[in-house]
Protein backbone atom coordinates (compact mmCIF):
# COMPACT_ATOMS: atom_id res chain seq x y z
CA UNK A 1 0.00 0.00 0.00
CA UNK A 2 1.50 3.03 -1.30
CA UNK A 3 1.49 6.62 1.31
CA UNK A 4 -1.48 8.49 0.00
CA UNK A 5 -3.96 4.81 -0.01
CA UNK A 6 -2.20 4.70 3.76
CA UNK A 7 -3.36 8.02 4.56
CA UNK A 8 -7.02 7.98 2.82
CA UNK A 9 -7.48 4.42 4.73
CA UNK A 10 -6.69 6.24 7.95
CA UNK A 11 -8.54 9.41 7.65
CA UNK A 12 -11.80 7.04 6.19
CA UNK A 13 -11.05 5.04 9.64
CA UNK A 14 -10.77 7.98 12.01
CA UNK A 15 -14.10 9.68 9.97
CA UNK A 16 -16.02 6.20 10.89
CA UNK A 17 -14.75 6.85 14.49
CA UNK A 18 -16.07 9.80 15.33
CA UNK A 19 -19.01 9.25 13.33
CA UNK A 20 -20.14 6.36 15.51
CA UNK A 21 -19.60 8.84 18.95
CA UNK A 22 -22.04 10.56 19.69
CA UNK A 23 -23.34 12.78 23.14
CA UNK A 24 -25.57 11.04 25.19
CA UNK A 25 -27.47 13.21 27.54
CA UNK A 26 -27.21 12.82 30.84
CA UNK A 27 -30.56 11.11 32.42
CA UNK A 28 -32.60 13.31 34.48
CA UNK A 29 -34.95 11.28 37.32
CA UNK A 30 -38.77 11.98 36.74
CA UNK A 31 -41.69 11.72 38.80
CA UNK A 32 -42.28 7.77 39.60
CA UNK A 33 -38.59 6.85 39.06
CA UNK A 34 -38.57 6.80 36.03
CA UNK A 35 -35.62 8.04 33.79
CA UNK A 36 -35.47 10.14 31.00
CA UNK A 37 -33.98 12.98 29.68
CA UNK A 38 -34.53 16.76 28.83
CA UNK A 39 -34.77 17.44 25.35
CA UNK A 40 -32.66 21.06 24.51
CA UNK A 41 -35.47 22.41 23.17
CA UNK A 42 -38.37 23.44 25.66
CA UNK A 43 -37.54 20.83 28.18
CA UNK A 44 -39.62 18.28 26.14
CA UNK A 45 -40.23 14.59 27.89
CA UNK A 46 -37.89 12.15 26.10
CA UNK A 47 -38.21 8.76 27.50
CA UNK A 48 -35.08 6.52 27.43
CA UNK A 49 -35.72 3.29 25.67
CA UNK A 50 -33.88 0.59 24.01
CA UNK A 51 -36.78 2.62 22.01
CA UNK A 52 -59.44 10.11 16.06
CA UNK A 53 -62.13 8.90 14.77
CA UNK A 54 -65.86 8.51 14.78
CA UNK A 55 -67.56 8.06 18.07
CA UNK A 56 -71.22 7.91 19.86
CA UNK A 57 -72.34 8.55 23.39
CA UNK A 58 -73.86 4.86 24.91
CA UNK A 59 -76.02 3.84 28.09
CA UNK A 60 -72.75 3.83 29.56
CA UNK A 61 -71.21 6.97 27.59
CA UNK A 62 -68.79 5.02 25.38
CA UNK A 63 -69.23 3.33 22.19
CA UNK A 64 -67.10 1.22 19.97
CA UNK A 65 -64.99 2.64 17.34
CA UNK A 66 -65.70 1.35 14.11
CA UNK A 67 -63.71 1.79 10.94
CA UNK A 68 -61.74 0.50 8.20
CA UNK A 69 -58.43 0.53 9.97
CA UNK A 70 -57.33 -3.01 9.51
CA UNK A 71 -58.59 -3.77 13.19
CA UNK A 72 -60.92 -6.44 13.28
CA UNK A 73 -64.71 -5.06 13.90
CA UNK A 74 -63.67 -2.15 16.08
CA UNK A 75 -61.71 -5.20 18.43
CA UNK A 76 -58.14 -5.02 19.41
CA UNK A 77 -56.76 -8.09 20.79
CA UNK A 78 -60.28 -9.03 21.65
CA UNK A 79 -60.99 -6.10 23.54
CA UNK A 80 -63.59 -3.36 22.23
CA UNK A 81 -61.64 -0.29 21.05
CA UNK A 82 -63.38 3.33 22.03
CA UNK A 83 -62.52 6.05 20.65
CA UNK A 84 -62.93 9.83 21.11
CA UNK A 85 -63.06 9.60 25.01
CA UNK A 86 -59.14 10.59 25.44
CA UNK A 87 -57.59 13.63 23.58
CA UNK A 88 -54.83 12.90 21.12
CA UNK A 89 -51.29 13.74 22.05
CA UNK A 90 -49.35 16.06 19.47
CA UNK A 91 -45.66 16.58 18.42
CA UNK A 92 -43.51 18.69 16.91
CA UNK A 93 -41.55 17.56 13.33
CA UNK A 94 -39.62 14.33 13.24
CA UNK A 95 -39.85 14.61 17.43
CA UNK A 96 -41.71 12.09 19.94
CA UNK A 97 -40.65 14.42 22.84
CA UNK A 98 -43.93 14.91 24.76
CA UNK A 99 -44.13 18.86 25.12
CA UNK A 100 -45.03 20.61 28.15
CA UNK A 101 -48.62 21.45 26.63
CA UNK A 102 -49.41 17.89 25.46
CA UNK A 103 -48.36 16.55 29.65
CA UNK A 104 -51.96 17.91 30.94
CA UNK A 105 -53.73 15.80 28.08
CA UNK A 106 -51.47 12.81 29.24
CA UNK A 107 -53.20 13.27 33.17
CA UNK A 108 -56.29 13.51 32.14
CA UNK A 109 -55.86 9.96 30.32
CA UNK A 110 -53.83 8.40 33.48
CA UNK A 111 -57.01 9.99 35.96
CA UNK A 112 -59.42 8.54 33.47
CA UNK A 113 -57.28 4.90 33.36
CA UNK A 114 -57.15 5.15 37.37
CA UNK A 115 -61.08 5.71 37.76
CA UNK A 116 -61.59 2.74 35.26
CA UNK A 117 -59.84 0.24 36.26
CA UNK A 118 -61.20 -2.38 34.03
CA UNK A 119 -60.31 -0.42 31.25
CA UNK A 120 -57.05 -0.75 29.18
CA UNK A 121 -55.30 1.86 26.81
CA UNK A 122 -54.24 1.24 22.88
CA UNK A 123 -51.60 4.29 21.94
CA UNK A 124 -51.47 4.62 18.31
CA UNK A 125 -48.48 6.75 16.83
CA UNK A 126 -49.06 8.38 13.63
CA UNK A 127 -46.85 9.97 11.33
CA UNK A 128 -47.26 12.60 8.74
CA UNK A 129 -46.54 11.58 5.16
CA UNK A 130 -43.07 13.18 5.01
CA UNK A 131 -39.87 10.38 5.21
CA UNK A 132 -39.93 6.47 4.15
CA UNK A 133 -42.71 4.27 5.02
CA UNK A 134 -40.30 2.17 7.44
CA UNK A 135 -38.93 5.78 8.75
CA UNK A 136 -42.49 6.87 9.66
CA UNK A 137 -42.90 3.40 11.37
CA UNK A 138 -40.50 3.47 13.57
CA UNK A 139 -41.29 6.75 14.62
CA UNK A 140 -44.78 5.91 15.05
CA UNK A 141 -43.34 3.38 17.64
CA UNK A 142 -41.49 5.95 19.28
CA UNK A 143 -44.65 8.25 19.77
CA UNK A 144 -46.19 5.64 21.43
CA UNK A 145 -43.65 4.30 23.42
CA UNK A 146 -43.28 7.93 24.80
CA UNK A 147 -46.42 8.36 25.61
CA UNK A 148 -46.65 5.19 27.00
CA UNK A 149 -43.52 5.56 29.39
CA UNK A 150 -44.81 9.44 30.54
CA UNK A 151 -47.95 7.22 31.63
CA UNK A 152 -45.75 5.05 33.55
CA UNK A 153 -44.17 8.20 35.00
CA UNK A 154 -47.91 9.06 36.24
CA UNK A 155 -48.62 5.48 38.04
CA UNK A 156 -50.11 4.15 34.83
CA UNK A 157 -48.33 0.10 34.43
CA UNK A 158 -46.89 -0.97 31.19
CA UNK A 159 -49.46 -3.72 31.30
CA UNK A 160 -52.65 -1.64 30.96
CA UNK A 161 -50.78 0.24 27.58
CA UNK A 162 -50.63 -1.60 24.45
CA UNK A 163 -49.14 0.47 21.59
CA UNK A 164 -49.27 0.50 17.96
CA UNK A 165 -47.56 2.18 15.23
CA UNK A 166 -49.37 3.20 11.97
CA UNK A 167 -46.61 5.29 11.18
CA UNK A 168 -47.88 7.29 7.93
CA UNK A 169 -50.23 5.10 6.32
CA UNK A 170 -53.57 7.72 7.23
CA UNK A 171 -51.32 10.78 6.38
CA UNK A 172 -52.72 13.26 4.20
CA UNK A 173 -50.08 13.42 1.66
CA UNK A 174 -48.76 16.32 -0.32
CA UNK A 175 -49.32 19.17 2.70
CA UNK A 176 -47.24 21.12 3.56
CA UNK A 177 -45.34 20.95 7.24
CA UNK A 178 -47.32 22.95 9.18
CA UNK A 179 -50.64 21.79 7.27
CA UNK A 180 -49.67 18.40 8.11
CA UNK A 181 -49.37 18.73 11.95
CA UNK A 182 -52.34 16.91 12.76
CA UNK A 183 -51.17 13.49 11.27
CA UNK A 184 -48.17 13.92 13.65
CA UNK A 185 -49.91 12.60 16.92
CA UNK A 186 -50.45 9.29 19.11
CA UNK A 187 -54.43 8.42 19.17
CA UNK A 188 -55.19 7.50 22.61
CA UNK A 189 -58.07 4.39 22.04
CA UNK A 190 -59.60 2.97 25.61
CA UNK A 191 -59.79 -0.59 25.66
CA UNK A 192 -62.70 -2.49 27.47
Amino acid sequence: MNKHARIVFFLLAAALVFTGCTKKQAPTQLSGGVTGSQSDYGGDFVPESGMGGDYGIGADGLEPRSGSDGISNGMYNGREMVEGVLPSIYFGFDSSSISAAERSKLQQAADYLEQNPSMGLLVEGHCDWYGTAEYNLALGDRRAESVSNYLGTLGITPLRVDKLSKGSLEATSGLSKSQSSEDRRADLILLR
